[in-house]
């Protein structure tokens, strides 16, 4: 039977979230001329060049290199910008730290906010003094405050915040125009509250959606702390981890209530299916078959390939605070011994380019976090990315800890728990006697860094 309009495969869903999340990029390089080996076994970068090292594959590496080709363009060419990417997550982290303690680092490298006390703490990253930000003609005014906070770390700056990158909800304006959820803009109507949200899901399933929601939960833990954490967060629960990771300190009767009601939309309900998996989440939305779907901003490439009708907004407050769950890429100078104060400012003079180039990068979902960019007309202009704006000032990052952030083991340990809770495979409390375990066991392991 020949696939109905706004249907697509599996393997095609594959191919457009591998793009939209970087995966698979590993050692490719930017740019006529620029070498891979430079910073890495130990071959000289050429002179006077910027080396970058950054995790942006598929969309996201496409809509850098616009930007890196727009710097070379007015920076003298080419060789003014070694651009290099690696594959997404610790392998990048392992690189970098590697390169930096065998004092082959690069002038220049993307971090994520939720890594960058581990890097500081471990002497892997420059301050960035007032001095450096006065040369950039920037200040904390200069950026949204959640993110100028998430690089001020013991009170000294130590990044550049580049991007915002939270969860937020997908919506299907044709089903939720069916249902009544939109408003007179067209855009979805204000939903305040777990009965609004659960109405919204229901009418969602009237109006002709297989489910209400989708979100990804096989195989794919750190999904599901983004989405866990969001709705504990919203709970004003205490923070999962304290000093520093070396104590586990979340609020168990919130964690329970939260994942019951998770269970609950996943199990009798029926708002969501319980065993989906990262691009089974997306293929249902994307073909249709789901009125919501919720997953952070960097998917919003591969909706607008499938083509399905949609729109996005910040997620909900459904319990008792706004909060969303978001992660911040940043632009870190990482620990260079005798690094020029030449160097030092044309190193500076690159980072500036990219925060003021960074329209181009919301392409993609993220919203930028330099206030003339996020507030210009162009940004304005620029939909469905202006519609969740307030994600900024809600964004709740994950816990400080050496097992912490971005693609690491405090997700999968946290993560795979929520997952089975969902799927039906275990209790909540034997979830949270798992997470307190395995969370336990790297709370007492002296901090390795």
């Amino acid at each position: 039977m020949a696939a109905r309009p706004g249907t697509i495969s599996r393997r095609r869903l594959l191919e457009l979230a591998g793009s939209a999340l970087g995966v698979g990029a590993v050692g490719l390089t930017a740019g006529c001329g620029s070498s891979l080996a430079a910073g890495v076994v130990g071959a000289p970068a050429t002179t006077g060049t910027t080396t970058f090292w950054n995790l942006w594959g598929g969309s996201d590496g496409k809509r850098a290199e616009a930007m890196y080709e727009a710097y070379r363009r007015t920076h003298g060419g080419p060789a003014a910008l070694e651009a290099i990417t690696f594959a997404w997550g610790n392998p990048y982290y392992t690189k970098l730290s590697l390169a930096t303690i065998g004092g082959r680092p690069p002038d220049i490298a993307v971090a994520h906010a939720s890594r960058l006390t581990t890097l500081v703490r471990a002497g892997l990253v420059d301050e960035i003094t007032p001095a450096d930000l006065a040369a950039m003609n920037l200040s904390a005014d200069s950026f949204t405050p959640t993110a100028w906070k998430a690089v001020n770390v013991d009170d000294t700056v130590r990044a550049l915040p580049f991007d915002v990158g939270p969860l937020v909800l997908y919506y299907n304006t044709d089903l939720c125009g069916k249902a009544g959820l939109l408003g007179p803009d067209g855009k979805l109507a204000p939903i305040q509250g777990v009965d609004a949200f659960e109405k919204a899901m229901a009418a969602g399933k009237q109006a002709g959606a297989k489910y209400g929601a989708v979100w990804a939960i096989g195989g794919d833990p750190a999904s599901n702390w983004r989405w866990f954490q969001t709705l504990y967060a919203q709970k004003n629960g205490a923070p999962f981890l304290s000093d520093n990771g070396h104590r586990v300190s979340f609020d168990e009767d919130k964690v329970a209530q939260t994942l019951e009601w998770l269970a609950r939309m996943t199990g009798p309900q029926g708002y969501a299916p319980s065993t989906i998996d990262y691009a089974g989440s997306l293929s249902t939305f994307g073909s249709g078959d789901a009125a919501f779907l919720v997953v952070g901003v960097w998917e919003i490439t591969t909706m607008q390939e499938v083509g399905v009708p949609f729109g996005m907004t910040t997620f909900p407050q459904l319990f008792e605070v706004p909060a969303v769950w978001a992660d911040s890429h940043v632009l870190v100078l990482p620990t260079q011994e005798g690094r020029s104060a030449e160097s030092r400012t044309q190193t500076l003079g690159f980072a500036r380019f990219m925060l003021d180039e960074s329209l181009t990068w919301a392409g993609g979902g993220s919203l930028p976090t330099l206030r003339p960019v996020l507030q210009s007309e162009a940004f304005r202009n620029l939909v469905p990315q202006s519609d969740y704006v307030p994600s900024a000032d809600i964004a709740v990052y994950d816990p400080t800890a050496w097992y912490a952030g971005a693609g690491s083991n405090f997700q999968i340990q946290v993560g795979s728990q929520v997952a089975l809770v969902q799927q039906g495979l275990t209790s909540t409390r034997d979830a949270i006697a798992a997470m307190r375990s395995q969370l336990t066991r790297y709370a007492d392991t002296p901090d390795p860094l």
